[in-house]
């Protein structure tokens, strides 16, 4: 790719993670805006790799690995060639986000962050509490169970029922341990920005990617969405992205029929989906089923030490202190518990003894929290606390609503160069102009 790398002349390094099922060419449109913006003897890029394709379903913990991996062979031959790196950036999608913090945490732990100035994190559509759906019903049920088990141990990790290293609690709730290397590497960065679409991605919602307990566009048709000045229509004001709308009046008989006729409009979609998604969905589950296998053996191969990366040299202790043994530490039966969409005060009196009583009183907590104008999602214990811990660190949250397209995942990075991605390129103009220190 013509946009990675860099002279000798540039001191800063920024690492770009793309996400699941990508490649670095996902991300060409960012380094290109980042080259656009900063010369070579500026900005050395470096787009990770040895992480690509199904190689991202292999678990987060090994993609930071990889990634990890690649920055210190990086920084060794720029340095050998004559150059010298002072400062660190990252740049993650998607899961390339939690893949970048897992690599964060491995670089504080082996020493790498202590000789270097980390100055900017940025993720775009990274699921940080994981895509565990907050909704009841037998689809969301469906979901959390058979996604989890689809993506191999990727799909564990975001779906928050790995155990990881024996710890008796997931991998997401680790990295946003207080005590774990992984908050205490991010913590060392000047800036930690994050970009979270507010509506259409289906990959990623908006709560997740914005790490919050509410969700203000759950319903578009009762928010006036409020736009940062120069950046109209496609980046929300992060103190006020939302406003009540003013409740519309009846009907008019021109709006019923326009409705009337999108309906019609979209019935040969509707009979084509009813087709073709019993075929799409046993094609994905093949497909899955080979690509977990495949992932099985790599990981196997990763494990044992077979697959270039000698893994003792990430597999030191991550814990600044040693774990607290209270029952506050320990998620258990987390994948078996399901909550409304929105917690009710009613909630307590449902609950079915599949929570701790630490659990339990963090459940207690957050129902008396919730506003009725944007209520508290029913989230998991652990997708709380991970909020919590990581709003410790201090995040700039951006919301971004894309109207062009109907999914709006891959737009927000621009991932590929069409018309309908355009606003993506409003979305890079504000991280650039506003939020990146070079």
């Amino acid at each position: 790719m013509e946009f990675t790398g860099g002279s000798l002349e540039a001191d800063h390094l920024c690492v770009l993670v793309h996400g699941l099922w990508g490649n670095p060419n996902h991300l060409r449109s960012v380094a290109k805006a980042l080259r656009q913006e900063y010369s070579e003897d500026k900005l050395y890029l470096l787009l990770a790799k040895r992480n690509s394709g199904s190689f991202t379903y292999d678990g987060i913990e090994r993609g930071g690995e990889r990634v990890c991996l690649e920055i210190e062979e990086e920084l060794e031959s720029i340095q050998k060639r004559g150059g010298k790196i002072t400062k660190l950036s990252f740049v993650g999608y998607s899961l390339g986000g939690l893949v970048a913090r897992y690599a964060i945490g491995l670089l504080e732990m082996r020493g790498v962050l202590q000789q270097l100035e980390p100055v900017n994190f940025t993720t775009f559509a990274s699921p940080h509490l994981g895509v565990r759906t907050p909704l009841r019903g037998w689809h969301s049920h469906m979901w959390n169970v058979l996604g989890a088990r689809t993506l191999s141990m990727s799909g564990r990790q975001l779906f928050t029922i790995d155990d990881y290293r024996g710890t008796g609690r997931p991998l997401l709730a680790v990295l946003a341990d207080p005590e774990s290397v992984f908050i205490s590497g991010l913590r060392r960065f000047k800036r930690r920005t994050l970009y979270a679409n507010a509506v259409n991605d289906r990959s990623a919602v908006y709560y997740t990617t914005a790490i919050s307990k509410t969700d203000p566009f759950a319903d578009t048709t009762r928010i006036k969405p409020n736009y940062l000045r120069g950046y109209e229509d496609v980046v929300l004001d992060p103190l006020n992205p939302a406003s009540p709308a003013v409740p519309k009046s009846i009907k008019t008989v021109a709006e019923f029929t326009s409705t009337g006729l999108d309906y019609l409009r979209n019935a040969p979609f509707m009979l084509a989906l009813t087709v073709f998604i019993p075929i799409v969905v046993t094609v994905f589950l093949f497909t899955s089923v080979v690509q977990g296998f495949r992932s099985s053996r790599r990981i196997r191969l990763h494990e044992s030490g077979l697959a270039g990366i000698q893994i003792q040299n990430y597999r030191s202790p991550i814990w600044i202190r040693e774990l607290r043994g209270t029952v506050e530490d320990v998620y258990e039966n987390l994948n078996n518990w399901q909550g409304e969409s929105y917690l009710r005060a009613s909630d307590d009196e449902n609950d079915d003894g599949s929570l701790n009583t630490a659990e339990t009183q963090i459940m207690a907590l957050e129902r008396k929290k919730s506003h009725p104008q944007f209520p508290t999602l029913a989230l998991t214990p652990s997708q709380f606390m991970m909020v919590d811990e990581l709003d410790k660190v201090g995040w700039r949250k951006y919301p971004v609503w894309i109207h062009k397209v109907g999914h709006s995942h891959a737009a927000i990075i621009v991932r590929n160069e069409t018309q309908r991605f355009s606003e993506g390129h409003v979305v890079f103009r504000h991280w650039l102009k506003e939020e990146f220190i070079i």
